[in-house]
């Protein structure tokens, strides 16, 4: 063989063999399901409401952006909208690094447990949360009336509710297990002789942080700030329920503009930039969360991970979980409390209610003082989400096991890199503008599911859906390829390459991505309340109705079901952490 100048032998090219041929078809062929299913329920639906927004616009659509672009108010609500999400990672990241820390450097009795209180919150729906919040701290919370009856005050002390605070806090509050399970599970799995060595060298602990780990640290802490500020972006609940009036967001406003103003071009607008948005916001997590998941000096996290043994990292231990979980029990403690204590009006509004354990709320679930033909029990209500959720679970492994097959098998085709971000888009789309262009393409032939109950399971699918597929990325992506390359040598074919080899190291992590999508279903509230039948509410929007209601019995009533609520995401969290495979990656 002749060489080149340098003595170097010229480069071979090498053939394509008929197995990667079928593999590369077979992978192709794996999106057909996803793909068709984003396009039929998500971009149809889409187009089909902006379609009809812009065609309302006597300016037309170019006037309609003409329009948005020139109102004074706008650079205010996108500086607003970017600001508050800004503020809102930056809190998280303080708060969720340190806890990321120790569940990532340490194993320790409880860790599971902690993990799992910090996944409650994100699976919660808006309601709940705000019910939560206002039980600790609205005008007759508990921190509120302790210190009225302390101090002798005839005014609550603390004014949280409708305040940038309490936007900033709730967002934390949702948000802090991304930073956790992301970056604490990238760090249990960096190799720790890197920085032992530089400590060798004469490198200080503290520099040793900065020069060596935070580096290998800084993709998987790059990737959770993305996708924090990604959900605090397109937050509605939080805005619209804690916030007040007085704070509007891009989300808020497409809300305002259509359900208030009946201004459907340009919300249509808004909505297209805040797409956008969310389209570049993806685009930039896919990347990042690419090169977390390469191969990096890396250990099992049983290597990786040290026990608890001297002193003081004990107490900083203890330290940090404490913060994280009054952090976060806190609310939740204080919404349960509420829900089985009456408080005493024959007192006045300074005394201290004298804990008189009740449960009169729990037993008035199952009346109908009003005869409303519209009232649905609460046994109705948690079947309709139980039947909804388990639907769920069943749309979202059909569609996410393919497209997460697809990524973990060529990352790098042209097809992922372009497809990837798209998955991420319904999380990022208006639920006003998502719940209205099914109403608008879906209650219409070809497909006319007006009085179909699969029409919510669909629109819950395409929230679950994302986090399916993130869930069953790194496992797949940890399979060595040596097994599927051994048995294609072998003669197998890739369906068989997938029943045997694929499916059995994953099976459990499908358990766990349906526990994921069947606790999303129970919380989803956004596009449930206007696609939901009345008399067939989900969870969530009953709740959302005993909270519309005045009087103490219907606040009552909506605080007992959103503890029902509460106990069981904790129970599929716990569940999701019993069962979670001992090296499965997060996100």
């Amino acid at each position: 063989m002749d060489r080149g100048v340098d003595g170097s032998r010229p480069p071979v090219r090498r053939k394509v063999t008929r197995g990667e041929t079928r593999s590369s078809l077979a992978t192709g062929a794996l999106w057909i399901g996803p793909l068709a299913f984003l396009a039929v329920f998500f971009f149809y639906p889409l187009a089909s409401i902006l379609s009809a927004s812009f065609a309302r616009s006597p300016a037309g659509a170019w006037g309609t952006w003409a329009e948005v672009f020139g109102r004074a108010s706008f650079p205010r609500l996108l500086g607003f909208t970017f600001g508050q999400a800004l503020a809102s990672t930056g809190l998280t990241l303080l708060l969720g690094l340190p806890a990321a820390y120790l569940v990532g450097r340490y194993a320790f009795r409880g860790r599971s447990l902690l993990l799992a209180l910090t996944a409650i919150p994100f699976v919660m729906p808006t309601v709940v949360v705000a019910a939560a919040f206002t039980a600790l701290l609205g005008p007759r919370g508990w921190i509120n009336l302790v210190l009225m009856q302390v101090l002798h005050l005839e005014a609550p002390p603390i004014s949280f509710l409708h305040t940038l605070t309490a936007i900033l806090v709730a967002h934390v509050f949702y948000n802090t297990t991304i930073v956790v399970r992301l970056v604490g599970d990238f760090w249990s799995h960096l190799d720790p002789r890197q920085a032992q060595a530089a400590q060798v060298l004469g490198a200080g602990r503290l520099y040793a942080l900065r020069t060596v780990t935070l580096p290998l640290l800084l993709p998987a802490m790059a990737a959770a700030s993305v996708l924090v500020f990604l959900f605090d972006f397109t937050s509605f609940g939080v805005i619209l329920l804690l916030g007040g009036p007085r704070f509007s967001t891009l989300e808020v406003e497409i809300y305002t503009q259509t359900v208030g103003l009946l201004n459907l071009p340009v919300a249509a607008t808004l909505a297209l930039i805040q797409l956008a948005c969310t389209l570049a916001l993806s685009a930039a997590y896919t990347t990042l969360a690419r090169r977390v998941s390469r191969p990096l000096a890396v250990q099992p996290r049983r290597i990786a991970q040290q026990p608890l043994l001297r002193a003081r990292p004990r107490w900083a231990a203890a330290v940090v979980a404490s913060a994280l979980a009054a952090f976060l029990l806190a609310p939740l403690g204080a919404l349960a409390l509420r829900s089985v204590t009456r408080l005493d009006p024959e007192r006045g509004e300074t005394s201290f209610p004298t804990p008189a354990i009740t449960l009169a709320y729990y037993k008035a679930l199952g009346e109908n003082p009003r005869q409303s033909i519209f009232h649905a029990a609460p046994a109705t209500a948690i079947g309709v989400s139980l039947a909804y959720a388990s639907l769920t679970v069943v749309l979202s492994l059909a569609l996410g096991m393919p497209a997460a097959w697809a990524l973990a098998r060529r990352p790098d085709d042209f097809l992922s890199r372009l497809v990837d971000p798209l998955l991420l888009l319904p999380l990022g789309t208006s639920a006003v503008t998502l719940g209205l262009g099914f109403t608008l393409a879906l209650a219409v032939p070809p497909f006319d599911l007006r009085a179909s109950p699969v029409l919510v399971p669909l629109a819950h699918t395409l929230v679950a859906f994302p986090f399916v597929v993130r869930s069953l990325l790194p496992p797949l992506r940890s399979l060595q390829p040596r097994l599927r390359q051994a048995a294609s040598v072998l003669g197998a074919t890739p369906f068989r390459i997938l029943r045997t080899i694929d499916l059995p190291l994953v099976a459990r992590a499908l358990l766990l991505a349906a526990a994921f999508a069947f606790t999303i279903s129970l919380g989803e509230f956004g596009a449930t309340t206007i696609l939901a039948r009345p008399e067939y509410p989900t969870v969530p929007v009953a709740i959302y109705r005993y909270l519309s209601r005045p009087g103490a019995l219907n606040y009552g009533q909506a605080l007992a079901m959103s503890t029902l609520l509460m106990m069981v995401c904790a129970g599929a969290m716990l569940a999701f952490e019993k069962f979670r495979i001992g090296e499965q990656r997060e996100f």
